[in-house]
């Protein structure tokens, strides 16, 4: 991973190999950073993206692995559960037929670069885990 400190961010871009979810968590711990919002591109490789299925209440997830795929989009947010950053990303992959799949991020894999920036806020957003749908949400 290389990094460039900006005006309220950074400019990240990590390598072939990294995880991406991993890679920012650590990241976020390292620079103490709370809170902000996520936008990047790339490429990658074994890829999980989870669905979230209303009436059953979890995640469910899909493996994407066994050629390159290009990250369309990659958009979420930093925040803190239990006062540890939390990223949270959606991302939009594409494959070679110009077939799109998107969803939430499980996990990922960097296979060419992935490019990303981060817009850090003064405010800090917590998260409370919300009984009903099993998962945490912003607390305001």
């Amino acid at each position: 991973m290389k990094y460039k400190k900006v005006n309220a961010g950074y400019f990240i871009k990590l390598e072939k190999g990294e995880e991406i979810i991993q890679g920012l968590t650590q990241f976020c711990e390292d620079n103490n950073i709370r809170s902000g919002s996520i936008s990047g591109v790339g490429g990658t490789d074994n890829v999980a993206i989870k669905y979230y299925d209303l009436e059953k209440g979890e995640y469910l997830p899909k493996r994407f692995s066994g050629q390159s795929y290009e990250i369309v989009s990659l958009n979420g947010n930093i925040s803190l559960v239990e006062d540890k950053p939390f990223v949270h990303l959606h991302i939009m992959l594409g494959d070679s037929d110009y077939r799109t799949f998107g969803g939430h991020l499980g996990s990922a894999v960097v296979d060419i670069t992935c490019e990303i920036a981060i817009n850090m806020s003064d405010s800090v957003i917590n998260r409370k885990f919300n009984n009903e749908f099993k998962v945490n949400f912003w607390d305001f």
